[in-house]
């Protein structure tokens, strides 16, 4: 039985990838600390996800490790000897990371560094995905020219009409610190795969989201805004009108693509890893949706004072994913993951 090894494993991508590759047969070791209820405090915790993981996957392994543990890591990944890696473990707010400037660069950077090297020793020839994020990008996607619209706004030059690619520019732009500790990151894992030829692989992710999601004000923008609107919690929208536009990919999505990867792994690749132009959505028109299907109105204040490096508008350019892997393809729809969304978080608020 192969054996997946995944870190962030309570986590929204690394559950979903945990259940799909245990779905598929493989042996699961799962590692996770609970560090997001640290970040976040309660209601970032994700100890419930981790139980249900336990109890609904038979050949599941939890590993309780931190991943800023050098010599915990080496010694893990060698113990474990896994055919796969997945690492989705991260501090993921970029105005959380301000408050804890060491704590973010620590877990982004450093433990991606060192799980890196941990593969290394072990195997160069171990696949190796990582969950990097659109914000190493900082705001530069800011400078392109835009058309204001009625609910959004939207790219003027036609440059951009499928997204941005993965060679624009991460240079001369305003990353906020989890930017910029996930540069660090991302430019390592490209590094150690062109350095030791190794099959390393770089997911710039858009907005993540699907039932799992424990999603809190500094990061989770979806599962946040639907359980603000179940619960009647005033949501915040952050300058730009409320029309600032990302695209979202369901969880499952990204475990396909992740399977597909690890089926055919390249070397050094990087993705921009999202929704695309057909499941975006800006704020007001996320409100609108979650109402359809809550049934309640929407409970918000605006303000003008955007988040510091915070994109007005973003989506993803899927056409190199599409190309290197033709038989993924986006299969859950906008309107169909937010329903989702409303769904569980009624379960968990019950």
């Amino acid at each position: 039985m192969k054996k997946l090894l995944v870190t962030g494993s309570s986590g929204l991508v690394g559950s979903e990838v945990c259940k799909h590759f245990h779905n598929l047969g493989w042996e699961i070791y799962g590692v996770d600390n609970n560090q997001r209820a640290v970040f976040f405090g309660e209601k970032g915790d994700t100890r419930w996800n981790q139980k249900r993981l336990e109890e609904d996957l038979t050949n599941y392994n939890h590993v309780e490790l931190d991943i800023r543990d050098r010599e915990g890591v080496l010694k893990m990944v060698k113990d474990i000897a896994p055919d796969a890696i997945v690492h989705t473990a991260a501090q993921p707010s970029h105005d959380r990371a301000a408050d804890i400037p060491f704590e973010d660069f620590d877990t982004n950077a450093v433990g991606t560094f060192n799980l890196l090297e941990a593969t290394r020793q072990f195997s160069t020839d171990v696949p190796f995905v990582h969950m990097s994020t659109n914000k190493v990008y900082g705001d530069a996607p800011n400078l392109i020219p835009m058309v204001e619209l009625e609910t959004r706004w939207d790219y003027a030059d036609e440059t951009y009409h499928t997204g941005i690619p993965e060679n624009f520019t991460i240079d001369q732009s305003k990353h906020s610190l989890f930017g910029a500790s996930k540069v660090a990151a991302d430019v390592c894992v490209q590094e150690y795969g062109r350095y030791f030829n190794m099959p390393t692989c770089v997911l710039r992710g858009g907005c993540l989201t699907g039932p799992n999601h424990s999603g809190v004000e500094l990061h989770g923008f979806l599962s946040y805004l639907v359980k603000c609107n179940l619960d009647g919690t005033q949501y915040t929208v952050f300058g730009y009108k409320g029309k600032q536009v990302r695209d979202n990919i369901h969880s499952y999505d990204i475990s396909k693509f992740i399977e597909a990867f690890i089926d055919k792994p390249r070397i050094a690749e990087v993705y921009n890893l999202g929704g695309g132009k057909d499941n975006t959505c800006s704020i007001l028109e996320a409100f609108k949706i979650a109402e359809k299907y809550s049934g309640k109105a929407m409970n918000y204040q605006y303000s003008d004072k955007n988040r510091e490096g915070d994109h007005i508008c973003y989506y993803s350019d899927l056409r190199k994913m599409k190309s290197h892997y033709p038989d993924w393809d986006i299969t859950i729809s906008l309107d169909e993951t937010i329903r989702q969304i409303v769904e569980s978080w009624k379960e968990r608020l019950s």
